[in-house]
């Protein structure tokens, strides 16, 4: 195995039977656009993805489908009629290139009448890695077997349906003999690829709300509806949400279950992403919606004055009226911070727009972002249009990194092994097109450095016309 060859990486995305796609191949690169009518399935392809980024994460079936309008029913292919026992599904996989070389996973979810994972296959090197199927109804497992290469050829072992089994691998596999060192490989390289996914959807409203620029955390990121793949603490305590009964071998799947989520969390504790709440939230971590804008740019404009010049220069072209700076500055309280607790107030009363329930003027000060104007003077960022508000958290999320989003990728594996991709649905969504091609041309920039990667949705193809590197799939065609 080279282990220096290229960063682990989604390149293919397969969507077999999922919602409007069906025998749908997407190949995926550093700076992949899908366009298409309404309906033709772009929004589709990301939920896909991001279920997919989900479970590599560690989370729980329903968890990870709860992208989805509807959840796992609303993810069955249009039409899909069930079998003799009432089953119905959708089948998702993808490919994943790095040091082990190509592997992929493939994934098949019942949907109805109970949600689980019926069958998961991994293949790499010439070899099938993993297969696992569902031999028992009446019990919340299914049976796996791993490639081992060795005195026996095949390891045989029951794992949680609600778990993706590739994720528990590591935990399974002692990696004495060839065979189960190259298992170790495929499924290393497919979670790290997997987990370094964030979903970022940038909403106006949320970030001109009370929350913008609190440092104090209480605005939960899945409030943004379609969370992301990385998130703060909240994946850390999902649980599946699941009420069956459980047999025997249903037990050991679910112990392997809880052993994998203490695995995730105690890797993550030693690489310093575990944290407690109070501790993610002093970070100033970017939220998907966000929301939480203010805070964050105080701490970059500090970490990197390099970046941040970039992220000025980029706004400047993408806005209207001069931009000669950007910066955080604490938000003046109204009449109802002076007390000793203030009820959540919008931005027309007082300014008081970070201030939040049992906040005190002694307690955090809520930032609030404002761009120089020049001779114009400071303007608040939450008076830019809605255009300019998403180019501007997009940018910024462009031009950092896993250490400033909210995401857990993997701790354990050197940043410059890893590559991290932006999701971003409706990515030129409320833009002209000259703000939009600016921001595809700032993720040209920045794709090229080898650090990110871009899948994203636009309505508009032509603003990647002429950009090198861009690849745009026109779905619905």
């Amino acid at each position: 195995m080279d282990t220096g060859s290229a960063r682990p990486a989604v390149t293919e995305l397969r969507l077999s039977a999922f919602k409007a796609h069906r025998g749908v191949t997407l190949p995926l690169g550093p700076l992949t656009l899908l366009s298409g009518e309404s309906g033709s399935g772009k929004s589709s392809a990301l939920q896909a993805y991001e279920i997919l980024a989900r479970l590599g994460s560690g989370e729980p079936l329903a968890r990870a489908v709860g992208v989805v309008a509807g959840g796992a029913t609303a993810c069955v292919p249009a039409g899909a009629r069930p079998d003799g026992q009432g089953r119905r599904g959708f089948r998702i996989g993808c490919t994943v290139d790095g040091p082990a070389g190509p592997v992929q996973l493939d994934l098949a979810v019942q949907a109805e009448p109970e949600l689980r994972i019926v069958g998961e296959r991994l293949i790499g090197g010439g070899e099938t890695l993993l297969t696992t199927a569902l031999t028992d109804p009446t019990r919340p497992a299914v049976q796996a077997a791993w490639h081992t290469a060795g005195a026996t050829p095949v390891t045989r072992a029951p794992l949680p349906d609600d778990r993706l089994g590739t994720s528990l691998l590591p935990l399974r596999v002692a990696g004495k003999t060839a065979g189960q060192q190259l298992v170790l490989a495929a499924a290393e390289q497919v979670v790290v690829a997997l987990r370094s996914a964030f979903v970022c959807d940038p909403r106006p409203e949320a970030m001109r709300g009370p929350a913008a620029g609190a440092e104090d955390g209480s605005a939960a990121d899945g409030a943004s509806g379609g969370g992301g793949a990385g998130r703060g603490s909240g994946s850390r305590t999902s649980t599946s949400g699941r009420s069956r009964k459980s047999g025997g071998s249903a037990g050991a799947g679910r112990s392997a279950g809880t052993r994998g989520r203490k695995a995730v969390r105690g890797s993550r504790d030693a690489s310093g992403w575990a944290r407690d709440a109070d501790e993610e939230r002093d970070e100033g971590r970017l939220r998907s919606s966000c929301d939480n804008l203010s805070a964050v740019l105080d701490r970059t404009s500090r970490e990197c004055a390099r970046r941040h010049a970039v992220l000025v220069a980029a706004v400047r072209e993408a806005c209207s009226g001069p931009v000669d700076g950007l910066r955080a500055v604490p938000r003046q309280p109204g009449p109802a911070a002076a007390g000793t607790a203030a009820a959540p107030a919008g931005p027309g009363n007082g300014g008081a727009a970070g201030t939040r329930t049992g906040q005190t003027a002694h307690g955090p000060q809520a930032l609030q972002a404002v761009l120089d104007r020049g001779d114009l003077g400071e303007m608040p960022v939450e008076q830019l249009g809605d255009g300019e508000l998403r180019f501007l958290a997009l940018a910024l999320v462009l031009l950092t990194g896993p250490g400033v989003l909210a995401m857990d990728p993997a701790g354990e594996i050197p940043s410059a092994q890893q590559q991290m991709t932006v999701m971003a649905d409706g990515m030129d969504r409320c833009m002209d097109r000259r703000q939009a091609r600016e921001l595809v041309s700032l993720a040209v920039r920045m794709a090229d450095r080898g650090h990110v990667r871009l899948l994203g949705t636009v309505r508009d193809p032509t603003v990647a016309e002429g950009l090198p590197g861009v690849q745009v799939l026109h779905l619905g065609v």
